[in-house]
Formats: structure tokens, sequence, C-alpha cells
């Protein structure tokens, strides 16, 4: 099954399920191509992002169709552009108003690490407010590099864990954080 860090009990134990191994994988197949994707677009990568949606470059291939205007509804959380210091708080709370499971795509240069603000007013990358999983660097990125991250984010969630295990085995997915495009 490939369950890392447990004991050899927990492992004889889980091996033989075969319900619980093939449900794991048709969920993780199912998560892959459909994201429910909350834009937070504040600056000019917006104009970029609109390209990606639109029918040239086609998000939708990637289960990134119809974005959601609630956080609620929301699994994918793509920030956009600059973010500044008074914008942090709302950031933040839309991403704890997100359902679980939650991802995270630093889309631009700006998101990423301040881009060219580096002054007080500006957050220098969005990872010291919240956990990010996709980073994609580019002022503003190209549309193949905001495809390429999310083939590698469907590559993340398919090898996460998503049937809750017994006995105090850690899922599988956990060292996997970051992935930089």
């Amino acid at each position: 099954m490939g369950v890392k860090g447990e004991d050899a009990e927990a492992t004889a134990a889980l091996s033989d399920s075969v319900i619980i191994t093939q449900l794991d994988k048709i969920v993780s197949w199912g998560r892959k191509y459909s994201f429910f994707l909350y834009p937070f677009i504040t600056a000019c990568c917006g104009m970029e992002f609109m390209s990606v949606a639109g029918p040239r470059y086609d998000i939708d291939r990637f289960g990134a169709a119809l974005p959601r205007f609630s956080p609620r509804q929301a699994d994918l959380m793509m920030v956009v552009g600059t973010i500044s210091h008074k914008q942090a708080p709302i950031l933040v709370k839309v991403y704890n108003q997100m359902t679980e499971p939650k991802w995270v795509y630093a889309y631009g240069a700006c998101t990423v690490s301040g881009g060219m603000y580096d002054n007080y007013a500006t957050v220098q990358g969005i990872d010291t407010l919240i956990p990010v999983d996709i980073y994609v660097p580019g002022c503003p990125p190209r549309p193949e590099m905001v495809l390429d991250g999310l083939i590698k984010l469907q590559e993340k969630v398919v090898r996460e864990r998503h049937v809750k295990e017994t006995k105090g085995v850690s899922p599988v997915g956990e060292a996997d954080d970051r992935i930089v495009t």
C-alpha cells in the first residue's frame, strides 16, 4: 500500500483492504479533475489569468473551469497579483472560509515573492500568510507555466491520502508540500 512511517501491525491490517485502497484511488481521481476554483485577483496578472481561462489555453481540460464566487464552495484558491498588507487579513479570512481539502496556487512574481515592490506596503510572498502548494513565478507568468502548475497540482492531489486510516497511521503526501514550476 506504500504508507510511510507506520508500524508493521498497521501495515498488515491495511494491506488486505482492497476496498479502502480502491476508494482512495476513486476519490483522488475525482479531486484531480474537479478543482473548484476561487480566483483572488488583485493586479495586472489578472489579464494573463483571463487568457489562460479562455478558449486558447482552456483550463477546463484540467478540471478548473468555472470560478466559484464564494470561498465556501471552493477548494483551490488562485492568488493572482500583488497583496498589500491591507489586503492580507482579507486573504487569510477567505482562505479560512474554504472547505477541506484546500490548495493555494501562487500566481505571479508579486504573489510569490513581492515582485518589484520591495516596500513597507506589500506582502513579500503570500506564504508568510497562508500555506502555498504551487508557486508559478513570472511577471506575468506564461500560460504554459500556469498550465504546468495545474498539472503538478493534479499530481500532488493524486499522491495525497483521503481515506482516514486506523491505528494512528500517518497519511502519504504530507512531506511533499511545495512545488515550484
